[in-house]
C-alpha cells in the first residue's frame, strides 16, 4: 500500500501508532505534519522527479534481469544481475542483506573505488516508512525524519532501522564468475563493470527504477 492510497482505516491505524509513541505535543506536531504532507508525499510516490527522456529501469528479482525501457519499448535487457544475498523483500531492515521492492528514482551517479560506478536510489520511500511505522519496525521519530526529508526534497536518512545506501553498481575488482553464480550484495543491484558503464550513460538523476 502506498501513501497515495491510504484511506481512512489506514490513517486511523497510523494515528493509533503515533498515540502510543508520542506525547501530547509530539502527537499534535506530527499530526499537523502528516496533514500538510500527505498530498506532497503522494505526488512524490506516484510520479517523483521523472527523467525528461522517458527512460525507466525495471528490475525483475525473480528472473534476475534489468530492463532499460523508454515508455513501453525495451531498449536493453541485462541478464544474470545479482541482488541481495537473502533475496527481495517489501519489509527491509538494516543489515538484512535483502533487496527492497518498490518504486524508486536514481538520486546520485558517482564513481566508486569498490564498485566502479554507483547509481544510488532514493530508498527508503515514504511507502516503506509508513508500513514500517505501522508494523513497529521504526520509531515515530524515525518516521518523522524520513517524512521531513521527503517533503523538503532531501535524500532520506540512510541510518534508520530500515537501512540505506542502496543502488545499482558494478563489481569492481570482484569475480565475474561469482557474480553470475550467486546473489552476493547487501541489498543493492549488481551488474558487471561494462554493464554499469552502459547504464550510467543511459540514465540521469530522476530516472525511475521499479524493483519487482
Amino acid at each position: 500500500m502506498s501513501m497515495s492510497s491510504t484511506g481512512p482505516v489506514a490513517r486511523c491505524a497510523l494515528a493509533g501508532v503515533l498515540r502510543l509513541t508520542l506525547g501530547r505535543w509530539g502527537r499534535l506536531c506530527c499530526a499537523l505534519s502528516l496533514a500538510c504532507g500527505l498530498a506532497a508525499v503522494a505526488a512524490t510516490e506516484d510520479g517523483g522527479p521523472a527523467a525528461a527522456d522517458g527512460i525507466h529501469l525495471v528490475v525483475d528479482t525473480a528472473a534476475l534481469t534489468l530492463s532499460v525501457m523508454r515508455g513501453q519499448t525495451l531498449l536493453l535487457q541485462l541478464e544474470n544481475i545479482a541482488i541481495g544475498s537473502n533475496g527481495p523483500t517489501r519489509n527491509k531492515r538494516t543489515q538484512d542483506e535483502k533487496t527492497p521492492l518498490g518504486e524508486f528514482h536514481i538520486n546520485g551517479i558517482r564513481t566508486s573505488e569498490r564498485y566502479h560506478l554507483f547509481l544510488s536510489i532514493d530508498y527508503p520511500t515514504m511507502d516503506h516508512a509508513w508500513r514500517a511505522l505501522r508494523d513497529g519496525r521504526i520509531s515515530a521519530l524515525e518516521y518523522q525524519q524520513l517524512h521531513e526529508a521527503w517533503l523538503s526534497g532531501r535524500t532520506p536518512p540512510q541510518t534508520t532501522a530500515l537501512g540505506g545506501y542502496l543502488g545499482i553498481h558494478g563489481i569492481g575488482a570482484g569475480s565475474v564468475e561469482i557474480h553470475h553464480d550467486f546473489n552476493w550484495t547487501n541489498g543493492c543491484i549488481a551488474v558487471t563493470n561494462e554493464q554499469i558503464e552502459v547504464l550510467a550513460a543511459l540514465v540521469s538523476l530522476g530516472t525511475p527504477v521499479s524493483i519487482r
